[in-house]
């Protein structure tokens, strides 16, 4: 599954999808807050950051293991 930024917010239950994706049974995601205010200056920094974050978790990033960390 390619790494995507998606939009969705929290209804006080559970995190719903502001649009459409098909995601697969059981994906696994990782699921990182970014407080949006609606017509606020930070909009185009949050766009450049969040596909920033979505590149550094990409497929072509190596999953390393235990031991490749505790050098």
């Amino acid at each position: 599954m390619p790494t995507i930024a998606l939009k969705a917010h929290y209804d006080g239950q559970q995190i719903l999808l502001d649009e459409n994706f098909d995601l697969p049974v059981n994906a696994q995601l990782l699921i990182t807050v970014l407080p949006i205010k609606a017509n606020s200056s930070t909009g185009p920094w949050l766009a450049i950051a969040t596909e920033s974050l979505a590149r550094a978790y990409g497929n072509d990033e190596p999953d390393y293991t235990l031991e490749d960390v505790k050098q």
